[in-house]
């Protein structure tokens, strides 16, 4: 097996004067969980596009598969499984009647295509709902049948494009089990998830921010490397206020709403904490608690977009 499943060098997609994908280089091993992450309209999905040889790119190039997606799309596209961000199945035919005309598709026999059908069925907890109608499905089994589609062929490739958008969290979590599950089994799976507590089951993962990579590692490392300094979490009945009071101060170096609570970047903790306390009964808003909590991506990816914006804001006013 080649080391790596997926080469991509300078690639650039324009749309007219606007980039939405500007000069993106990476490379995604073969066999690993690939994350790539971003807000809406980041470029992901133009990226997961080009690669799965939906659409040319304006200038650069890829290999998936060993294949060039401007060269040899068509096989770039048998090679791969592709699952979209939308619910793309038949929701008039059965679940087995979608998992037979998918099947149909990837060209397989009868007798693989009834052993790989029943696989399907059984991976995504199905068993008993094979003449339901794929509308009639829950979220969580319907994006588990949209899976068992995607991969019915074996592919050793296989694109999720947020898989798990509008999923409770119960059905999120054990579509990442499943994930695993391929990742094992030696199928790369490269995912965009805009969840970042996602992106934690990720080998690999990929920020990516107005069309530009602008981090990129192991969960562990980023968070090693990009959060140099303590973060406080700070619990208050009107967060909002408290990032109004807190947010500007000079000690402050990151600040932002996370979750219900409020998550404060400092040069010191101890002195943070007190500044912090400090800082709110000034402005008459009690902290239920503040004290140091562990980074996580969403920490990351807050500060480093960030400082993208603030690069981008400075290189403007230069201009």
């Amino acid at each position: 097996m080649a080391e790596h499943s997926i080469q991509v060098r300078n690639l650039t997609k324009r749309f007219g004067d606007f980039a939405a994908v500007d000069d993106v280089s990476f490379d995604v091993r073969a066999g690993e969980i690939f994350g790539f992450l971003g807000a809406n309209g980041a470029g992901k999905t133009t990226t997961i596009k080009m690669l799965c040889g939906l659409l040319a790119s304006t200038s650069g190039t890829a290999t998936v598969g060993g294949f060039d997606i401007n060269r040899q799309p068509d096989r770039v596209k048998r090679a791969i499984g592709y699952m979209s961000q939308r619910f793309s199945l038949y929701e008039d035919l059965s679940v087995a009647e979608n998992l037979t005309f998918f099947g149909g598709v990837y060209g397989l026999s009868d007798a693989a295509l009834r052993q790989r059908r029943d696989w399907a069925i059984a991976m995504a907890g199905l068993q008993g709902r094979e003449r339901s109608l794929a509308r009639e499905l829950a979220g969580g089994m319907r994006q588990r049948l949209a899976l068992g589609c995607a991969v019915l062929h074996r592919p050793g490739i296989v694109f999720l494009d947020e898989p798990t958008g509008g999923v409770d969290p119960v059905s999120r979590r054990r579509f990442w089990d499943l994930i695993g599950d391929l990742s094992a089994g030696g199928t790369t799976v490269f995912v965009t998830t805009h969840y970042l507590d996602e992106a934690e089951y990720c080998h690999t993962i990929m920020l990516m921010h107005a069309g530009r990579i602008v981090a990129g590692g192991s969960p562990g490392q980023l968070k090693a490397e990009r959060i140099s300094n303590p973060i406080l979490e700070v619990e208050s009945a009107d967060a909002v206020a408290a990032l109004d009071a807190i947010q500007g101060q000079a000690w402050a170096r990151e600040t932002s709403i996370f979750g219900t609570n409020l998550h404060v970047s400092v040069g010191d903790a101890a002195e943070g904490e007190r500044l912090v306390r400090r800082t709110l009964a000034e402005h008459g808003i009690p902290a239920a608690r503040v004290g140091p909590v562990t980074p996580t991506l969403e920490d990351v990816f807050i500060q480093v977009i960030e400082e993208q914006d603030g690069a981008g804001s400075k290189t403007n006013a230069g201009a």
